[in-house]
């Protein structure tokens, strides 16, 4: 936000010595962060009233004039200029050489410099408005229009910025740090801040008194808990005329646009005050002012030009027949100040904060008002506004009559009052305070305070209760940041070094990240906890156990994720696009709408939370892809110290192909899947031309170990031998059985799976698994005999098993 210091001095009278380093780093340090303070005057440095003495035709060009320009120099200057409306006697702007302008006003700006245009020296730059920054003060109506000053009182040489008055300071104040309080989003507020700061006089704002009425303005609320306030005044013999360059000159320099008179007006009092306010054409409303809810169907044009399709939670401003507004929001653009208007209804009026803003995020629609409105404004402020509209108009326009004035207040603002005691602000603050020290730092921010002995009893002022105040500690820091927080001494923390505590949990997931990161080559991601309704039904998730949002990022994304799959489906489906084989994973929280338990002994209850691993293998080949990450699966206890995962096929995963698919175990209890994405859920979530192998694990069911399961193992006294062995099964028949039946075997140490195959050789449903095994005896090296005859036991065992067909040993 920007703010005019000229202004702010209009209602605080701050130290005169005061310099813009002290301010900005007071401002900051008490109450919110100046990002930067900007000199108007500097931006316009080098720029002087110029009169023009003569114009002359330039001997060489058609184009150009060659005029001679009074500048405050003894001598008068000589000027090349392509300006189409030069004349005798007119005061211009002049850019001397060394000032720096935009030529045309667009590109870099480039410096001043004497220079010969065709054969003649021309010392300086007869300058049009777009060149030096002022073309919304001064637009134009033709190409090489220079700039008119004419009509202000200035003598040649003067600087420009003190001619036009625009010897001012601008102050960029960071919006983040005021969220929490609506009072500073308007010059009186800062100016009550800074009297505050630095005990200084503040001019207060008189209420308006409307005396001799001489109609009615109808006036009706209909959804007190949306407005709390309304006020209308019907206000006539205005006209949509320029404004004049002093308001102009003060709406432009903080950031807004002139547009007209009773427009500006508008605007000028929002920036005053902080309280937004809104003209309708008396003429466009039928019956009076109506504040309600939309009507389901109903529609409503903007200023800008947007039709709305309104809702039943959209507050509007209606008249008799249709809504003429969308209230805090944005006008309608038939029935605001138009270019025929001469009698208005001025609205200042008080909205519902979230309200505001959900039609704000709805609609996509932000502007000033609703920025301010969503801050939570008081009603009271309605006062201020109300007056300094008044005299704007007044003073405007002469002419002017108010004839009604209506307010309509059926919701009134209770100031919040806070209990604090002075121990409570000692033993926080490490000073000793007096009541009466705290009566007169709070005070010029305009707190009551009633004292009993150590007990304090503070009622907040209007435009501080709202939200802003009403803890102790919220007392507790106006009392701190008015005395200063440079102002307290450092007093060192007492730190007790005890022992090292072996937190296993957070070690083991951390373990886990570095080992699937660092070793497994893959890539971390942070998805958002929101997920979209295409990916929840891709991934087949219950959407009965998940939570729903009251104010959902999106329509399609209202739920909360109860699983990661969904989340991993769309990383991948986006990162798709632009890579064919990656890998990634994510470690996060997962939410549940059950099970509901108290924070702390509040009233405040938080559903069901677990944290879940995910991860997502994707390529080409879908068998390879399914051993990478099984594999990866079957080695994370020994990296993360933890109790070893166990594979079995129990309960199908709704997202999981149907012929590669693997629970994992821990313990005996299934705690995730392992899988392939079938095409369907593929399908669904955008996933094209590569394959995908999901595993999602439950962390809360890992068991972090106090050391490695190490098992010390006798190397052989004889050598080993081994052989392979392909056999055919059905498709159906896994690995893990095939495993398990050959280590049962006579003298078998070791079984490691080598490949599978599956075409014309082997029949359909069936495919031929090669392994190799390992033989051995601790009494001696086995004979050619004893090797056949394991060969033909581990056969034996799998054919009665299975059934299995050997190919070949």
């Amino acid at each position: 936000m920007k703010l005019s210091l000229n202004w702010i001095k209009k209602y605080a009278d701050l130290p005169a010595d005061l310099t813009m380093a002290r301010l900005s780093y007071d401002l900051t340090m008490s109450t919110v962060e100046v990002e930067d303070a900007v000199s108007l005057a500097d931006n316009l440095a080098g720029l002087v009233v110029g009169r023009i003495l003569t114009v002359e035709p330039h001997p060489d060009a058609d184009k150009l004039r060659v005029c001679t320009v009074d500048v405050g120099d003894p001598a008068p200057s000589t000027i090349v200029c392509g300006g189409v409306n030069l004349a005798p006697a007119q005061l211009v702007v002049v850019a001397k050489p060394g000032a720096w302008v935009r030529w045309h006003g667009e590109g870099e700006p480039v410096e001043i410099k004497p220079a010969k245009l065709r054969g003649v020296m021309s010392f300086g730059m007869i300058c049009a408005s777009g060149e030096i920054g002022l073309a919304e003060l001064f637009p134009t109506t033709r190409q090489a229009e220079i700039m008119d000053i004419s009509e202000f009182d200035a003598k040649p040489g003067a600087p420009l910025a003190e001619a036009l008055g625009l010897d001012d300071i601008i102050l960029e104040i960071d919006n983040k740090s005021m969220t929490n309080r609506p009072d500073l989003w308007g010059h009186y507020g800062m100016a009550r801040e800074l009297a505050a700061i630095y005990k200084c006089p503040l001019k207060p704002i008189e209420a308006a008194s409307f005396p001799g009425m001489t109609e009615e303005l109808k006036v009706e609320i209909k959804d007190a808990e949306r407005c709390s306030r309304y006020v209308g005044l019907v206000i006539k013999n205005i006209s949509s005329v320029p404004s004049p360059f002093e308001l102009k000159s003060l709406i432009w320099r903080v950031g807004m646009r002139p547009i007209n008179l009773p427009v500006d007006i508008t605007n000028y009092v929002m920036l005053a005050t902080g309280q937004p306010t809104h003209g309708f054409d008396k003429k466009h409303i039928a019956g009076g002012i109506y504040v309600r809810r939309a009507y389901e169907g109903e529609k409503l044009q903007l200023l800008d030009g947007e039709t709305l399709d309104l809702t039943t939670e959209d507050l509007v401003i209606a008249d008799e027949k249709s809504p003429v507004g969308l209230a805090g929001v944005m006008g309608g653009k038939l029935d605001s100040i138009l270019d025929d208007t001469t009698e208005l209804i001025l609205e200042v009026a008080s909205f519902d904060a979230l309200g505001i803003r959900r039609t704000s995020q709805r609609f996509d629609v932000r502007t000033e008002a609703s920025a301010r409105y969503e801050k939570s404004i008081d009603p009271q402020r309605v006062d201020a506004a109300v007056a300094i509209a008044a005299e704007a108009f007044g003073k405007y326009f002469p002419e002017m009559r108010i004839t009604a004035h209506t307010d309509v207040y059926p919701r009134p603002l209770e100031n919040a009052k806070v209990e604090v005691s002075l121990d409570f602000l000692r033993k926080r603050l490490g000073k000793e305070l007096t009541a009466g020290e705290v009566v007169d730092i709070l005070s010029p921010l305009g707190f009551k305070t009633e004292t009993d002995g150590d007990r304090l009893l503070v009622e907040a002022p209007s435009w501080r209760s709202t939200g802003d105040i009403s803890l102790p500690d919220d007392i507790l820091e106006e009392v701190a940041r008015l005395m200063g927080y440079e102002n307290f001494e450092f007093s060192a923390p007492t730190v007790l070094l005890d022992k090292a505590v072996n937190q296993r949990v957070p070690d083991m997931e951390r373990a886990i990240r570095e080992y699937l990161a660092f070793r497994c080559g893959m890539q971390e991601i942070f998805t958002y906890p929101w997920i979209g309704d295409e990916y929840v039904g891709a991934a087949g998730a219950d959407t009965k156990e998940m939570l729903e949002l009251s104010t959902p990022p999106a329509p399609d994304e209202s739920r909360l994720r109860s699983t990661l799959v969904p989340g991993l489906l769309k990383a991948v489906a986006t990162n798709i696009r632009y890579f064919t084989d990656f890998r990634i994973f994510e470690m996060t929280q997962v939410f549940f709408d059950r099970n509901y338990k108290s924070i702390s002994g509040t009233d405040e209850l938080l559903p069901e939370m677990a944290r879940r691993l995910g991860g997502a293998f994707v390529g080409a080949d879908a068998r390879q892809l399914f051993r990478e990450a099984k594999g990866v699966l079957e080695y994370m206890h020994r990296a993360a110290q933890m109790e070893r995962l166990g594979f079995s096929q129990q309960e199908k995963p709704a997202w999981a192909d149907d012929k590669l698919w693997v629970n994992v175990t821990a313990g005996g209890e299934v705690i995730g899947a392992l899988a392939l994405v079938s095409p369907k859920s593929a399908k669904a979530s955008g996933i094209k031309r590569s394959l995908t192998v999901i595993f999602e694990l439950d962390v809360e069911k890992l068991t972090p170990l106090p050391s490695r399961q190490n098992e010390f193992v006798h190397l052989p006294e004889y050598p080993l031998a081994d052989f392979d062995l392909s056999i055919v099964f059905d498709e159906n028949v896994g690995w893990a059985e095939i495993e398990a039946i050959a280590r049962k075997a006579d003298l078998v140490k070791d079984v490691k799976f080598i490949d599978e195959y599956r075409g014309a050789q082997v029949g359909d449903g069936k495919k031929s698994v090669s392994f190799r095994i390992w033989v051995g005896s601790d009494k001696g090296t086995l004979t050619s005999e004893q090797i056949e005859n394991v060969s033909k036991q581990v056969v034996k065992k799998i054919g009665k098993k299975f059934g299995g067909d050997v190919r070949g040993a």
